[in-house]
């Protein structure tokens, strides 16, 4: 179903409401909050690689509060076990049965904070809620939150007693973004406020209206030229003589989902190419497995996909229906 033009302006007006709202407590980060919320309406995760103190925690905060919703957060250790993310059964001697202990997973926005130091098999932990939106325990499927977001953190300066994320998991996630430091006059604002103490941010929507959102962003128009468009970028990332895994299948959809929601929200029922253009970064850098030559001569994924978005003309048309 197409999107119409009243659900577009409801649709932005909404956006930049709740934006704004989370903009209360992660000043001067207006891009990192509009790629989040993208991601959340979009049905995908973030995964934001940063320095420590920089307003992760806070930003899964603010989002939850805006949206009504729940947010928890669990701090990734070598010594964390998967039940400890998606609850256990536990036996009760007084009724005789087991009873369900559901674990942090089941919320609304769940911030996995410094999710490589915990083991590979605790971070596998997340791979179906993450695709499928449940948990299966002892072969009972129980659904996690509606709306669902992972915002994992992983610290890119301090590698020690961490494990690499597998690309299984690396392509899990919708984008790849950072948060990165105030500039100088967000700085001012922040160190203004901080006698205030913790900020709360009041709910300016609830779920049901993300889930309306979401339905609507579904709808928003691409033209075959636009998908072409995505699909051309998305070989050029498999042919590039640096990269020794491009970007999957996954990665296209993603690319595609998040950039609908893009449009929507910027007042657009239809995805242009500089949609396309303006999240590729964020939705396929990260996908991508560069030969040891290519990172030890310095290169980076975000090189590699720059490169290809240099190379891949665009389509001419905006991809307007």
């Amino acid at each position: 179903m197409t999107t119409t033009p009243t659900e577009t302006a409801w649709f932005s007006q909404e956006f930049a409401r709740i934006v704004a709202n989370v903009e209360q407590a992660i000043i001067g980060k207006h891009r990192v909050i509009e790629l989040v919320l993208s991601a959340m309406i979009s049905e995908g995760h973030v995964l934001v690689e940063d320095v420590p103190g920089t307003g992760k925690t806070a930003l899964a905060r603010a989002l939850a509060q805006s949206i009504s919703g729940t947010s928890t957060r669990i701090q990734f250790t070598p010594d964390l076990l998967p039940g400890d993310i998606t609850g256990v059964n536990v036996y009760s001697q007084a009724t005789g049965e087991f009873q369900f202990h559901a674990g942090p997973v089941f919320t609304n926005v769940l911030l996995a904070d410094e999710i490589n130091r915990a083991s590979p098999k605790t971070q596998a932990a997340l791979l179906e809620v993450m695709e499928e939106g449940s948990v299966t325990i002892d072969g009972v499927g129980r659904m996690a939150g509606s709306p669902f977001l992972v915002i994992a953190t992983q610290n890119p300066v301090e590698q020690a007693g961490t494990y690499r994320l597998p690309e299984a998991q690396l392509d899990r996630f919708m984008i790849r973004t950072s948060i990165g430091y105030p500039d100088e006059a967000a700085l001012a604002r922040i160190l203004t406020g901080a006698s205030s103490g913790q900020r709360v941010v009041e709910p300016v929507i609830d779920l049901s209206t993300v889930l309306a959102m979401a339905g609507a962003a579904r709808g928003v128009f691409v033209s075959p030229l636009v998908i072409d468009y995505i699909g051309r970028i998305v070989a050029a990332t498999r042919l590039a003589t640096e990269a020794r895994l491009g970007a999957s299948v996954r990665g296209a959809l993603a690319l595609t989902r998040l950039a609908k929601t893009w449009a929507l929200a910027h007042g657009r029922a239809f995805v242009t190419p500089d949609d396309v253009a303006a999240l590729a970064v964020s939705a396929l850098a990260h996908r991508l497995v560069l030969e040891p030559e290519a990172e030890f001569d310095g290169v980076t994924a975000i090189d590699v996909v720059g490169r290809v978005l240099l190379d891949v003309p665009a389509p001419k048309e905006n991809g307007e229906a």
